[in-house]
């Protein structure tokens, strides 16, 4: 039992330092060497728990970037609170962009970041990012339906439209502040982003 929590929690060291780094400096970018030695740990440790750099790439995207996008926006929506919806979408978006810290304002969005980086590579990166983006656009939609059987957005409303349109706006006023290094570039995002919302109602 003891050794089974021990080789989980080197796999996870594994993964949140490939994290750190693929986030820092692109999937490309990071060896497995720069890997184990920012965990601390040997190569024998990586291929103990990886059969290679692809096999922890897709584990990371699958494990630590999906958990982290759940935790951040998807979770959130599924588990909405009894405020009306674009009052719920508008405090959400509003919050998660506060809430960004140094280095989310300068280093963007890490799904995005590999979309733009790994989204015409090997098929299995591409249907594993997708699967985040799927799992976030059927929380958006099924909160945009919900809306509309409460009266509180307009009944001609394409929620998948609508919900691909607010995933694709964010992750492009990411991408853009991250270009600018300017907080301002996601503030006039918000700004926009309210607009459009209210116009749903």
């Amino acid at each position: 039992m003891i050794q089974r929590i021990k080789s989980e929690e080197t796999q996870r060291l594994i993964l949140v330092n490939a994290f750190t780094l693929f986030y820092k400096n692109g999937y490309r970018s990071t060896s497995i060497p720069d890997i184990v030695k920012h965990a601390g740990l040997s190569k024998g440790a990586f291929y103990h728990h990886f059969k290679s750099k692809e096999d922890l790439g897709k584990q990371t995207i699958n494990h630590i970037l999906r958990n982290r996008i759940y935790n951040g926006i998807i979770g959130p929506i599924k588990n909405h609170d009894s405020k009306p919806v674009i009052t719920f979408l508008i405090d959400l978006f509003t919050n998660r962009i506060a809430n960004f810290s140094e280095t989310e304002s300068r280093l963007g969005c890490p799904l995005n970041n590999l979309i733009n980086e790994l989204g015409c590579a090997e098929e299995t990166f591409r249907i594993n990012l997708r699967k985040i983006i799927e799992e976030w656009k059927t929380a958006l939609i099924d909160l945009l339906e919900y809306g509309k059987e409460k009266g509180e957005i307009k009944k001609n409303i394409n929620t998948t439209v609508t919900a691909m349109y607010i995933i694709s706006a964010f992750e492009g006023a990411r991408g853009i502040g991250k270009l600018y290094n300017d907080k301002e570039i996601l503030q006039q995002y918000l700004f926009g982003f309210i607009a459009y919302v209210k116009q749903l109602e």
